[in-house]
């Protein structure tokens, strides 16, 4: 079975056209790289634990946001890395003056060096368009914002 990992793609309307939040990596990795390294919250889930539980834990911990329930069910895609990623979505709210807050993870830093560092998982969060996000989000994750626009339809409609 492939390794599995589990999110939520938190959606809002602004001025009629749906947007996404999405987080950026933290770490002197990531420190200077934007377009294609953006991504929906997620992560793996713990032994026995649900995958829509493990996406709204690994939400909360990647953000300090605690998502609107119910969260509904979007798509499961096989990633390039082989991974099968789960995700569900919800509309809600989050002010960007607030910022986010994410737990932290040790890394060796530089790599090979022995050296452990503690990192922020997510350094940042935003709201962006579908154009935006498309670009700036890994590419493997583009067909879940694809979904989250059939899913949510067009508020004009």
């Amino acid at each position: 079975m492939p390794l599995q990992t589990a999110g939520v793609l938190m959606c809002r309307w602004e001025n009629s056209k749906l947007e996404v939040f999405l987080v950026h990596p933290g770490g002197p990795f990531y420190a200077k790289k934007n377009e294609g390294v953006w991504s929906i919250p997620k992560g793996i889930p713990e032994a026995g634990e649900e995958l829509e539980a493990a996406a709204i834990r690994e939400f909360m911990e990647e953000t300090g946001i605690q998502p609107a329930v119910p969260v509904h069910f979007l798509a499961s895609l096989k990633l390039k890395s082989g991974k099968m990623m789960h995700v569900w979505t919800f509309l809600g709210n989050w002010d960007e003056a607030n910022g986010i807050t994410s737990n932290s993870i040790e890394m060796e830093w530089p790599p090979r060096s022995g050296k452990m560092i503690s990192i922020p998982e997510t350094d940042r969060g935003e709201w962006m368009s579908l154009e935006k996000a498309s670009v700036l989000i890994n590419p493997g994750q583009v067909p879940f914002l694809q979904r989250a626009q059939l899913f949510y339809g067009n508020k004009n409609d």
